[in-house]
C-alpha cells in the first residue's frame, strides 16, 4: 500500500516531528509532499530513505498548487492520501479527490479554542476548514480535547478517530555528555540551575510567564529552545527584568534531546495545548515537570508532572520544588505514548479505509 503524506511545510514544529517519528515505523510505503519550506525536518526524513518533493508554493493564493499535487498523486499511483496541518488539509484533500483518490485522511494537529495553528479561527477560516474536511473520509484528532473541538465545529463525530501523538523513548534517553556538550554550546555553566522550555515561540505559548517565573528564583538560569515570532520580546522581557544573562536560546533543534538533556526541571507554560507533546517527552527525558495544560496528563496524572495556574507565581512556586526533586516519570506514561502505536494505528486505519467491502466507521 502506498501513502502520500501532505504537510504544508517541513520546518522545525510538533507535527514536523511527529511525521518524522512515525514514518519510518509504518508497514505502508510512505512518501512524503511538503507544499513549502522543506526545511531540517524534510532533510532528517531523507536520511531514512524515504522521499520527499517540494511543491514549491508560493503562498495561499498559489491556486496551481492544486493541479499540480493532483498530478503528482495521479502519477504516483498512491492508495491513501494523509494530510498535516491546516493548509495542506485544504489543498491536499482537493488534490486528493481531484487524482481519483477516495481513501483521504487528515491529522488534525493544532485545533484550539479560538485558534488554529497560531491564526484566529474566523468565519472564514472555520468554513474553508469545514468545506475541505467533507472532502475527506476520516479526520485524526490527537487527543480527545481535539476531538470534542472538531465536534462543537460541526465535524460529525463519526468522521473522528482519536489516535494520541508518540514518542521515542530512545531518542530521549539522559546523556551526561551531551548535556554537558549542549550547556558549553549555549554558555551555561555545567553547574547552574537549569529550568527549561521547549516549543515555537509564539506568544500563545506565554513563555513570557516563565520568564517572569525564573526572574524570581535567583541562580537560575531558563533555557528556550525553539524559534517563533516571539523570540524578540521574550528577550527584550528578560533585559527589562535584569535577567537577559540567564535567558538562553537554543533557537529552532531538529530533535529535543539535546534541549532536554541540558535542563533540570521542565516547564510548560501554554495555558491552550492540543496534545503537549514537550511535556511526555520530557518525562520520558526523566525530567520533573511543571506543565499548565497537558491533555493526556489531564486525563491520566503522572507523578513527576505538577499542573499549575497560568501565572508567574505559580510556576516560580512549583520550579522551585521541583529543582530539588528527581524525575520519576510512569512507566506506562511513557509506554502508552510510544510511537511504535500510533505508526500500528495508522496502519489499521488505512486498511480499513481501503478495504472495498467494508464502509468506514469508527468501530470498523
Amino acid at each position: 500500500m502506498r501513502v502520500l503524506h501532505v504537510i504544508t511545510g517541513l520546518g522545525v514544529g510538533g507535527a514536523e516531528h511527529q511525521l518524522r517519528l512515525v514514518l519510518p515505523r509504518l508497514a505502508a510505503e510512505p512518501a512524503v509532499v511538503t507544499l513549502t519550506n522543506p526545511g531540517p525536518v524534510a532533510t532528517a526524513i531523507r536520511t531514512t530513505g524515504i522521499p520527499v518533493h517540494d511543491l514549491g508554493m508560493r503562498g495561499n493564493r498559489d491556486l496551481t498548487a492544486v493541479p499540480r499535487l493532483a498530478a503528482f498523486i495521479r502519477a504516483g499511483r498512491f492508495d491513501v492520501v494523509h494530510t498535516h496541518l491546516y493548509r495542506a488539509c485544504v489543498y491536499g484533500r482537493i488534490a486528493a479527490r481531484m487524482a481519483g483518490v477516495r481513501a483521504v485522511v487528515a491529522t488534525e494537529h493544532s485545533l484550539n479554542d479560538g485558534i488554529i495553528e497560531a491564526r484566529p479561527t474566523t468565519a472564514g477560516v472555520r468554513a474553508l476548514y469545514l468545506a475541505a474536511e467533507r472532502l475527506g473520509r476520516v479526520t485524526v484528532a490527537v487527543s480527545e480535547a481535539v476531538r470534542q473541538r472538531l465536534v462543537a465545529w460541526a465535524v460529525p463525530d463519526r468522521r473522528i478517530t482519536v489516535i494520541p501523538n508518540g514518542i521515542d523513548p530512545a531518542e530521549l534517553r539522559p546523556d551526561p555528555v551531551l548535556r554537558l556538550q549542549t550547556r558549553a554550546r549555549l554558555g551555561i555553566p555545567a553547574r547552574a540551575r537549569v529550568v527549561g522550555g521547549l516549543g515555537r515561540l509564539e506568544p500563545t505559548k506565554r513563555f513570557d510567564l516563565l520568564v517572569r517565573a525564573v526572574a524570581a528564583l535567583p541562580d537560575t538560569t531558563l533555557l528556550l529552545a525553539g524559534e517563533g515570532p516571539a523570540r524578540a520580546g521574550l528577550a527584550a522581557l528578560a533585559g527589562e527584568l535584569g535577567i537577559a544573562d540567564r535567558v538562553a536560546f537554543a533557537g529552532g533543534l531538529p530533535h529535543a534531546r539535546a534541549a532536554l538533556c541540558a535542563m533540570d526541571v521542565f516547564a510548560s507554560p501554554s495555558p491552550q495545548e492540543t496534545f503537549g507533546m514537550a511535556v511526555v517527552e520530557a518525562l520520558a527525558a526523566g525530567l520533573p515537570v511543571v506543565y499548565v495544560s497537558c491533555p493526556p496528563l489531564e486525563a491520566r496524572p503522572d507523578p513527576a508532572a505538577r499542573r499549575v495556574p497560568a501565572t508567574p507565581e505559580a510556576l516560580r512556586d512549583a520550579v522551585r520544588a521541583a529543582l530539588s526533586r528527581p524525575g520519576t516519570a510512569a512507566p506506562e506514561t511513557v509506554a502508552q505514548h510510544d510511537i511504535g502505536r500510533v505508526a500500528g494505528a495508522l496502519d489499521q486505519l488505512y486498511g480499513r479505509l481501503t478495504r472495498p467491502d467494508r464502509v468506514w466507521s469508527r468501530t470498523t
